[in-house]
């Protein structure tokens, strides 16, 4: 069993004693937290909730729901939903909060609870904190009888979203409808299911194949978008039927697309792809994590604009983009924010953004994808023992390339022309994280292999 408490909420496997597993006890305390800090923080006894599919979504959900409604807060329940359709809500419904029912890519027996201020947005790490020190002292108070809450469910808020992704500026329904695309999805069936056969729908496509769209919370895989998890509409697209296939994960917020032979677009280039096409529209700046490929950098600098990296964590991203009045931003876990439509990644934006693009260039998918520089990603991990300073470790690896450009508003990250290098220690176990980029994959590896190197001589030393 598992529980993870961070500053975004909290997060386990179904199960187990409480405070060890995401049991009905720790729903309920977490949700009360929260749901007294949204008292305590705004003028709005309401909150807006949805959920994935995972099959224990429902239950959650009850006791979510039940705990809102003990402290006197009114319920805006979306029911099957996604986590940018809950962030758009928030504002919308004039609430004090929101919290979306999801673990993510996490797999079957993961569910968990994710905040939102009453933007939309996630809640800052020092509201977070806050949240968790309530949590655990139990600093909550429940309201009398004439005071619960009310319940509200809407169900309709996806064709909401739809029709908000449809009225954006650089969304454009006509070109993408006279391309006549052939498209191929897997929506891991959870509510993607749902919410992208609707929008293809509405831009137009008619051509569409549903693989795993059922929302049934039965993974048919690892609802991870990595390569290594998308055989199967690697498959059907290398029939040769397709123009292009798309691919979420269970609530939605990243987003990955597959070439129409099979291969994997790239999800680092989602958010390439689309910056290049915003940018080609409303020049600007853009922004992602200190982890995700330089080709944003290059595409931005290209169109005459300025690029700037932020700590990993959407949050972090959000804030820096709104710091440098970013046009677009997000992750290079195909998570696209485009501060256009709202603060938050949004598979579904970024679905519209992307065909629309496509559509315009007059090219194939794979021919797109060509058009960008060509780097790759090498990931890796140091584990070590407890004792070891981790904080330690990085410093002397940022004194031994000092004379490298060095960010470290997030671990280190060492600069050496084209490529880099980030290493970030783990929030919650001894490890340290090593990304590495380079225009060749041979050269990526090769210089994590130094830089791991280089730990251990550190390591060993001490």
């Amino acid at each position: 069993m598992a529980l993870i408490k961070s500053i975004s909420g909290i997060r386990g496997t179904i199960g187990g004693k409480p405070g060890e597993g995401l049991t009905p006890v720790d729903i309920v305390k977490f949700s009360a937290a929260y749901g007294s800090w949204v008292l305590n923080h705004t003028q709005n006894p309401k909150i807006v909730i949805g959920r994935d599919a995972r099959i224990s979504g429902e239950i959650v959900s009850k006791l979510v729901t039940a705990t809102l409604q003990g402290l006197g807060i009114h319920v805006i329940d979306l029911g099957l939903s996604t986590t940018p359709t809950v962030e758009l809500a928030v504002p919308l419904e004039d609430a004090g909060g929101g919290i979306i029912l999801t673990a993510s890519h996490n797999p079957i027996q993961w569910n968990a609870l994710k905040l939102l201020n009453n933007k939309g947005e996630f809640i800052s790490d020092a509201e977070g904190k806050a949240i968790l020190d309530s949590a655990e002292k139990e600093d909550f108070t429940f309201a009398e009888v004439k005071k619960l809450g009310k319940y509200t469910l809407i169900e309709d808020y996806i064709d909401r979203h739809v029709a908000h992704v449809l009225g954006l500026k650089l969304v454009d329904a006509a070109a993408i409808k006279a391309r006549k695309f052939k498209v191929v999805v897997d929506a891991v069936n959870s509510t993607g299911g749902i919410a992208v056969p609707k929008l293809l729908r509405a831009l137009g496509v008619e051509d569409i194949e549903e693989m795993y769209c059922t929302p049934n919370g039965l993974f048919p895989h690892n609802p991870e978008p990595l390569p290594e998890n998308l055989r199967d509409i690697s498959d059907k697209l290398d029939k040769g039927k397709y123009d292009l296939g798309i691919v979420v994960d269970p609530d939605v917020d990243r987003l990955c697309f597959m070439n129409e032979d099979g291969s994997p677009f790239g999800e680092e280039y989602t958010l390439v792809a689309v910056a290049d096409y915003v940018l080609s529209q409303t020049p600007g700046n853009t922004v992602s994590n200190l982890s995700s490929t330089r080709a944003l950098r290059d595409v931005t600098e290209k169109r005459g604009g300025e690029y700037q990296a932020a700590a990993v964590g959407e949050v972090n991203v959000v804030n820096k983009m709104k710091e440098t009045n970013a046009v677009i931003g997000g992750e290079g876990n195909g998570g696209v924010i485009y501060p256009e439509s709202h603060y938050g990644r949004d598979a579904l934006v970024g679905i519209g953004l992307f065909l629309t693009h496509l559509a315009k260039s007059g090219k194939n998918i794979s021919m797109l994808r060509a058009s960008y520089p060509n780097y790759h990603i090498s990931k890796n991990k140091i584990e070590l023992t407890p004792e070891i300073d981790v904080d330690r470790i990085l410093e002397a690896i940022k004194r031994k390339y000092s004379k490298q450009p060095i960010n470290d508003i997030d671990g280190v990250k060492i600069e050496f022309e084209k490529e880099w290098v980030h290493l970030r220690k783990s929030n919650t176990e001894p490890i340290i994280r090593i990304y590495s980029e380079s225009e060749t994959k041979a050269t990526a590896e090769h210089l994590a292999s130094k830089i791991i190197l280089d730990i251990k001589e550190v390591i060993s030393g001490s």
